[in-house]
């Protein structure tokens, strides 16, 4: 399906638009911090941003209000902490905009059931929630196309775990733009420059997440240096001795990756670092590299949570 004839005019600055958000479903991650956070910095000079905390994609799971609202609170703070600047990025509470349900609603009624029966990832969810699978997880791609195409997003940050509802978003906004007249942009994916893939400290083979049921498979952005250096300890890593970058040495290869984004060296200057040195060296200076690079965010962040004028 070819997209409709629409001359789309960029902003008057020149600028495209670009749109993320991440869901409050316990603090952000190192896996988010890498992944998303860091890439949305260095993009508040080139794009017009919008940067949501996604609230409404929260209650596809059982949510108790207050805590829903402490946690979104805290969301926007760690943002803040992470560097996005306020005066170059619009940062609000997907909730607090009625018109991300109100066209939601509309593109539902523009998206075959088929299509969303294709989504893999209400698959996985049902399986996690099997006690809860409810309308809202089933739709929950056409909400994430609502907040799309709801700012004329040009380009879209997505990791693997989203390429497949970006797909629809496109499809979607494609389909209604030949139906009632050019309407929505159709927006582009933007894969991340650096450590686009985090993974799981003691299941390397899983991506790293807020949400873990285990806290040690975790690096939160809030963590303390004692429990940093305690996870990095007990990561996962293998039988072996060599520290390389490979597949078939995916706990080694997840350090690797880590202390790479962060301290700025590239792998294959690490892996010279790191010759006839054991794992625990490895664990050791990558907990202090991460340590390093989140301190001053933890410390803004109890900053903004002493002054919330």
């Amino acid at each position: 399906m070819a997209p409709a004839k629409k001359p789309f005019l960029l902003p008057a600055n020149g600028k495209k638009n670009t749109l993320s958000g991440s869901a409050p479903s316990g603090n952000l991650s190192l896996g988010n911090y890498i992944g998303a956070i860091a890439n949305w910095g260095a993009m508040q000079e080139e794009y017009n941003c919008y940067y949501m905390v996604v609230d409404l994609h929260s209650i596809t799971t059982k949510q108790d209000p207050k805590t829903l609202r402490e946690r979104s609170l805290a969301f926007y703070a760690q943002y803040l902490a992470c560097g996005l600047d306020p005066d170059k990025n619009v940062i609000f509470m997907q909730s607090h905009v009625a018109e991300h349900a109100e066209l939601a609603w509309i593109l539902n009624c523009y998206t075959p059931y088929g299509d969303l029966t294709r989504m893999t990832q209400f698959k996985d969810k049902s399986a996690l929630h099997s006690k809860n699978i409810n309308a809202g997880l089933f739709s929950y791609p056409v909400l994430m196309a609502a907040d799309i195409l709801l700012y004329d997003a040009h380009v879209v940050p997505v990791g693997d775990d989203q390429k497949q509802h970006l797909e629809l978003t496109r499809d979607i906004a494609m389909r209604f733009n030949n139906e009632l007249g050019p309407t929505f942009a159709v927006p582009e994916p933007m894969i991340p420059k650096v450590g686009g893939r985090i993974m799981s400290l003691l299941d390397p083979t899983k991506k790293m997440s807020k949400s873990d049921a285990n806290p040690n498979n975790t690096i939160f952005l809030l963590d303390e240096p004692k429990a940093i250096e305690k996870k990095f300890k007990g990561a996962t890593t293998d039988s072996g001795s060599e520290i390389r970058y490979a597949d078939e040495k995916p706990g080694v290869s997840n350090l690797l990756e880590i202390h790479s984004t962060l301290s700025g060296r590239s792998i294959a200057d690490l892996e010279t670092h790191f010759t006839g040195k054991m794992y625990g060296h490895l664990k050791i200076e990558t907990a202090e590299v991460v340590i390093e690079k989140l301190r001053p965010v933890r410390e803004k962040y109890k900053a903004l949570l002493d002054d919330q004028t």
